[in-house]
């Protein structure tokens, strides 16, 4: 798949489920039971214990029936690592324009994590090909998007951070292209109880709520 499949994947899921668990193996069971609750893509954290093995394994289960990404890439060398992996998009907490640049040369879609009006035109210059907000929420959540959006209208925009059940259709509208959650369905508990069904349940929520959000 390429970036712009990739892209098209993202605008129409809209919701980017991100995977951060403290082993390999609650990742997988977290990565499978999102994948039955309905949404096809998600992201798997570098800080995961064993996260490039994680994603070949998801990669070799899946194949093209989920869309893999990885987080928390601090740099070009992790992000090509990842990419060999599996992963068909790339997602960075801040900007790194050497990893935008890899993921460019290598046709992997970019998200890297951008907060400011300047931080996020240097990434859209770059060849992002959608920004990540974040963390979203300490900056005002959906206004603060909504700001952001008025002067920058053309750049795609991932809010993360503080995106929930009851804030989701406030970022879509505030201009959101799509959103990444992160706690809010990723619930410890259940995970620390291996009650994958309530993860699943989550995701079709999650899944459901951001359909009606966007019309």
């Amino acid at each position: 798949m390429n970036r712009t499949a990739t892209i098209g994947a993202l605008l129409e899921v809209g919701v980017i489920p991100i995977i951060r668990t403290q082993s390999a193996e609650t990742a997988l069971q977290t990565a499978r039971a999102v994948r039955r609750g309905g949404l096809r893509l998600l992201e798997v954290t570098m800080t995961v214990p064993g996260a490039l093995g994680v994603v070949e394994k998801l990669a070799d289960e899946f194949g093209d029936d989920l869309l893999l990404g990885a987080g928390s890439v601090l740099d070009a060398e992790t992000a090509r690592a990842c990419m060999l992996a599996g992963a068909r998009f790339i997602v960075t907490p801040g900007l790194n324009v050497k990893t935008v640049e890899i993921c460019n040369r290598y046709s992997v879609a970019a998200l890297p994590g951008a907060l400011t009006p300047t931080e996020v035109i240097t990434a859209w210059e770059a060849g992002a090909d959608m920004v990540k907000i974040f963390p979203a929420d300490n900056m005002g959540g959906p206004a603060y998007i909504k700001a952001l959006k008025a002067p920058l209208p053309q750049v795609l925009m991932a809010p993360t951070g503080g995106v929930d059940l009851d804030n989701m259709k406030d970022f879509f509208k505030a201009g959101a292209s799509a959103v990444a959650v992160g706690s809010s369905l990723m619930n410890k508990k259940a995970i620390a109880e291996g009650n994958y069904q309530a993860i699943e349940a989550l995701a079709k929520q999650f899944l459901d709520a951001a359909v009606a959000a966007r019309g």
